[in-house]
């Protein structure tokens, strides 16, 4: 009969007969990427702080600077390092804020393709895969979705491939990315 107890290490180990099997922890595939907050305001700063903590298993002291495009709101910009999955946990811990434009970006690695999350006021998150030179990447079964709207409902194709690549997004952004050049950049890495 096959049993399994922990090991001296810490390792499950299973007796099946004389034979004992190790299984051994994986390690965990790292990314890097970059979470730009473009615009908060100042009593929102600290819960960005706290957000990003949470996420990163580390403490968080960002270098806020004013944004000029948003009088009265702060920006802010750092690299992070932690395992596949980060930028969807960062995106999610800052979502629902309503005067919070950010975007949260992720390199492809060997285990994942990168992403790219972009968060605005009035359009809420748009999520998009990219590839490794940052390109979006756009599902066929998406594609052919916008295709068979825009044949059956007569819905503008244009738009839908628009929104597809998150047009709409990346234009509510730009004044805030072009306000925020110079920036410091901090590297953070999470503790794996």
């Amino acid at each position: 009969m096959a049993t399994w107890r922990p090991g001296p290490t810490g390792h499950g180990t299973r007796q099946l007969g004389k034979a004992t099997l190790v299984h051994s922890l994986e390690v965990p595939v790292t990314t890097r990427g970059v979470l730009y907050i473009h615009s908060a305001p100042r009593a929102l700063c600290p819960h960005v702080e706290w957000a990003v903590a949470g996420v990163l298993g580390v403490r968080v002291n960002l270098d806020w600077i004013r944004q000029p495009a948003a009088p009265g709101h702060w920006r802010s910009e750092f690299s992070w390092q932690g395992e596949v999955g980060t930028a969807s946990r960062l995106a999610s811990a800052l979502r629902g804020w309503q005067l919070l434009r950010y975007e949260v970006t992720s390199e492809p690695c060997s285990t994942a393709e990168g992403e790219r999350y972009s968060s605005t006021p009035a359009l809420g998150i748009f999520h998009a895969v990219t590839g490794i030179h940052g390109d979006i990447l756009i599902p066929e079964d998406r594609l052919r979705a916008v295709l068979l709207r825009a044949r059956s409902e007569g819905t503008d194709l244009e738009a839908e491939l628009s929104r597809l690549l998150g047009k709409p997004w990346d234009d509510e952004l730009e004044p805030f990315r072009y306000a925020g050049e110079g920036a410091p950049v901090r590297w953070l890495h999470q503790v794996v």
